[in-house]
């Protein structure tokens, strides 16, 4: 670069990627918790310092030019760079304080983790938790989370993982819908039964599928695919329902129904960023999270 010409800043390059990925100035400024004129002033100055058009304008939003499109590789590198510089930082601090992000599913983060959480605070008041619960999962390497609860094996580079255990499975339903319709004694009495489904997932669906019972999707009266939601259709009596044995067995209004089912089991996976793992305060917080899940999974 000819001396006397400004460096590009980081915050045009990232209103760039923004708009190329998201395809908008609307979509990008919601992206990046800003205004639509903001980035746009944004891309115009990016585009003035370079002397190049970076989008063509359409009525459906911006696609990149050829000079946008070849932009594209080196500011993904930027943008990783930077994210490195960020987890290096995070992984040297010392002390024991500051935030540490936790991230699991929907079912651990609501019935499992908070009573833990709250122990991690007594042992150490300094560091403050951060709980994001969605069955979706982060991205460690962006700094989305420092530690992820996980559900499967993570396969990411540079990851630090822990296998705690297993959850396990059963059937249960409400006393109120048993004291209505009995309690099936076998897996093909389920048939007479109302059983409350997913909508778009197909986990219960299959199941029922290998088990010999080609069940349809609309055989289901009752669907739900957020599992705090399923769960509450079970308790209130709309039918029969598959969950973790951990939950149902800590609810005094359902019953579990042993039917002899094979059920799948699902992987508990401590995972952070190695080099975030290193941090004071996320290895503080990792070693409670791990006493507190094995723990948990030991219970009957």
């Amino acid at each position: 670069m000819a001396r006397g010409t400004p460096s590009l800043d980081w915050s045009l390059v990232q209103a760039f990627l923004a708009v190329a990925e998201h395809g908008s100035l609307s979509a990008a400024a919601r992206v990046l918790g800003s205004s639509q004129p903001t980035v746009g002033r944004q891309i115009h100055a990016m585009e003035e310092q370079l002397g190049a058009e970076l989008f063509q304008r359409h009525d459906k939003g911006l696609t990149p030019t050829e000079t946008g499109e070849a932009m594209l590789a080196p500011a993904r590198a930027m943008r990783q760079a930077i994210h490195d510089i960020e987890l290096r930082a995070a992984g040297k601090a010392h002390t024991l304080e500051g935030a540490v992000r936790i991230t699991s599913s929907v079912v651990v983060g609501t019935e499992h983790l908070p009573a833990m959480v709250a122990r991690m605070r007594l042992a150490e008041p300094r560091i403050a938790i951060e709980l994001d619960v969605s069955d979706e999962a982060s991205n460690l390497h962006f700094r989305e989370a420092d530690i992820a609860v996980r559900l499967f094996r993570p396969t990411q580079l540079d990851l630090v993982t822990l296998h705690l255990g297993e959850l396990r499975f059963a059937a249960f339903a409400s006393k109120s819908y048993l004291e209505r319709r009995g309690t099936p004694r076998r897996p093909d009495e389920l048939l007479a039964h109302d059983v409350v489904g997913m909508d778009r997932e197909t986990a219960i669906l299959e199941g029922f599928r290998q088990a010999g019972f080609p069940v349809e999707r609309e055989w289901f009266k009752v669907r739900a695919d957020n599992p705090a939601a399923y769960w509450q259709l079970v308790r209130a009596g709309c039918g029969i329902g598959f969950g973790q044995v951990l939950v149902g067995r800590g609810d005094a209004g359902l019953v579990e129904i042993p039917l002899g089912l094979d059920l799948p089991r699902l992987p508990v996976w401590l995972t952070a960023h190695e080099a975030v793992r290193s941090a004071p305060r996320v290895a503080r917080i990792w070693d409670l999270l791990a006493e507190g899940l094995r723990d948990l999974l030991a219970r009957p």
